[in-house]
């Protein structure tokens, strides 16, 4: 992995994640229920809760788990989904905290169009063993201005205020942006803006998920055997800053390894895979 780090005064950043050992690391998510989950977002409001989804398969639906990764609540958003990958939250300097699920997955390239559904954080206090309804769910539809493909990593930028698409299974991936006040229900192409290459072999280096800290100033992006890391410079737009070097995080791959983000700190984040879960809590 040395290899691949790009040294940059910037960096004084240690590329390196510390496992932590007591009330969450590696605890194993025993529910059935997520057994193929492929994304995960921490709620706005407490770090020891996330927000869960499965991947195609599935109905429209997100999972609140605790942190000894037990299930808290199910809400049903009510759409008729084709293949979920990724979840990210945005939390609006008034009002809730919205909850954005990417409908993005396209394992044959073959879509007209891939959905983002985006609705209210739902209560944090309840808890049932049944289903409940999300309510005012919105959709928003785009298409690729280069052509359908498969999509993983769902990515919302608080401080431009832009959601990003990163793209899966191209030996350079692209990333794609939109207005996140984009108008609902009107197909939008999206604006492609850079084109990345990461290491590993074909297969493999797939890209699976990615987060932005709320603060806006840390990034993070997944592979099924890699870790990759930014420090987003002050005035940096996210294009800009995924043009330089990232830093490599030591990272041991997970079965099916699909999901990460950020804690509130952004110094922190979970990872989470699928099969039989397993749910990390690592440091920076």
């Amino acid at each position: 992995m040395k290899s691949f780090l790009l040294k940059n005064k910037s960096y004084l950043l240690i590329g390196f994640f510390i496992l932590l050992g007591g009330f969450l690391t590696d605890q194993k998510l025993l529910e059935s229920e997520i057994s193929e989950c492929s994304g995960l977002v921490v709620s706005s409001k407490n770090d020891d809760l996330m927000w869960v989804h499965n991947d195609s398969g599935d109905e429209g639906r997100v999972f609140l788990i605790d942190n000894k990764t037990k299930i808290i609540a199910k809400y049903l958003f009510k759409k008729e989904v084709i293949d979920c990958e990724d979840i990210a939250l945005y939390t609006p300097q008034s009002g809730r905290a919205q909850i954005f699920v990417g409908d993005i997955g396209d394992n044959n390239a073959q879509r007209n169009y891939i959905s983002i559904y985006k609705f209210d954080e739902p209560s944090l206090s309840v808890k049932s063993s049944t289903e409940l309804s999300v309510k005012n769910v919105t959709e928003l539809k785009f298409k690729y201005p280069d052509g359908a493909r498969d999509a993983e990593c769902l990515m919302i930028d608080e401080k431009d205020q832009e959601i990003y698409i990163v793209s899966k299974r191209e030996d350079s991936v692209a990333v794609y942006s939109a207005p996140l006040n984009s108008q609902p229900n009107k197909i939008i192409t999206l604006k492609k803006r850079i084109k990345l290459f990461f290491p590993g072999e074909k297969g493999s280096k797939g890209i699976t998920a990615g987060d932005i800290s709320r603060d806006g100033k840390e990034v993070i992006i997944k592979s099924y055997i890699n870790v990759f890391y930014w420090d987003r410079q002050p005035n940096e737009t996210i294009p800009q800053c995924l043009k330089r070097a990232f830093i490599g995080l030591p990272y041991n791959p997970e079965k099916q390894g699909e999901a990460i983000g950020f804690l509130k700190d952004g110094r922190s984040y979970y990872t989470i895979s699928e099969g039989k879960p397993r749910v990390s809590f690592k440091k920076i």
